[in-house]
């Protein structure tokens, strides 16, 4: 499975996932740089890419599990500013897989330079209880092939 590509989805690279973009207009300020919050955006687009290139959609999951994947807690670096029409993408590797959480590191990239690093810890959560679950096996299964502590 390393090497996975779909062009609207991106590429599995070894236990990496690459989701390349670009920054339109809606994407930044008067300016022309990239506004801070649409990095956050970014990186869950990638999420959400690599989640359907793996063979899965959160609506999926959502209907045969009753769960969803949330948020739990986040970390943002911001090393340089993105303007618009920059070619970037998010490079994504789990760094944290637990019974019921999985975390991610995600770098934004122009090139090879990093311009946002975030660290996203996700929690997954029933939808009738809106408490924590445990990952749907299947889930667990695929991100445990992905999972990347010792990589840089």
């Amino acid at each position: 499975m390393t090497d996975m590509t779909d062009a609207l989805l991106g590429r599995i690279d070894g236990k990496r996932h690459i989701y390349p973009f670009i920054v339109f207009y809606e994407d930044t300020d008067a300016g022309g740089i990239v506004y801070h919050a649409q990095y956050l955006a970014f990186a869950e687009r990638a999420r959400t890419a690599m989640l359907n290139l793996l063979g899965f959609t959160n609506r999926d999951v959502a209907e045969r599990h009753k769960v969803a994947i949330a948020v739990r807690h986040c970390t943002v670096d911001f090393r340089r500013a993105a303007r618009l029409e920059d070619r970037l993408h998010v490079d994504s590797k789990v760094i944290r897989l637990g019974g019921a959480s999985l975390g991610f590191e995600q770098k934004i990239m122009r090139d090879d330079e990093e311009l946002v690093t975030i660290e996203i810890f996700l929690a997954c959560m029933s939808l009738e209880t809106h408490r924590a679950q445990r990952l749907p096996d299947e889930l667990r299964n695929v991100f445990c092939g992905y999972l990347n502590v010792s990589e840089d």
